[in-house]
């Protein structure tokens, strides 16, 4: 017997997407709500008064624990321990104050002068705030728990000699 042809193409099969994009959809929401998202760390900086007469906002430093850290332009710093004008401050870049702020914590420790090593953190107005945000950092690694910042009473001579440096 012959067989007949009606001239009817056979059907591809074809497979229906639908439930696969479902799923994706459901897989993806699950893994975006069940997520930790990370919150964006800071630091907490709080500044005193600028009522210097009141005696809660004077803190006493002793300068032979005390390193103040001047923030210069070209990522330089310019750094002295003491008093200002006393002794004259050393100028080098950031990647060696690590080195410099351990061994003068070292120092300032063996003295036997009683009282905690204190970094005072002087950015000037040629420091860019990543600067800033490095020294910090760096402090926050050190672990130097007595760390201040003054931007507001850079000295004269500490102006003077950064000039005189080109870092300011």
């Amino acid at each position: 017997m012959a067989e007949l042809n009606t001239g009817g193409k056979k059907a591809t099969p074809r497979v229906d997407m639908t439930p696969m994009v479902d799923l994706m959809f459901l897989l993806v929401t699950f893994f975006i709500l069940t997520t930790v998202i990370s919150t964006p760390q800071a630091m907490d900086i709080t500044k005193p008064d600028k009522n210097d007469k009141l005696p809660e906002n004077r803190l006493e430093l002793k300068a032979t624990k005390t390193m103040t850290v001047l923030l210069g332009k070209n990522n330089k710093i310019a750094w002295y321990m003491g008093e200002a004008g006393k002794s004259s401050p050393v100028i080098e870049s950031f990647s060696d104050i690590e080195k410099t702020i351990d061994e003068n914590r070292t120092k300032a420790n063996n003295s036997g002068v009683a009282g905690e090593f204190t970094v005072l953190v002087k950015p000037t107005s040629g420091s860019t705030f990543q600067n800033f945000v490095d020294m910090m950092d760096e402090l926050e690694i050190m672990k130097v728990n007595s760390r201040q910042i003054d931007d507001d009473n850079i000295l004269d001579n500490e102006k003077a000699f950064m000039k005189e440096q080109g870092i300011l």
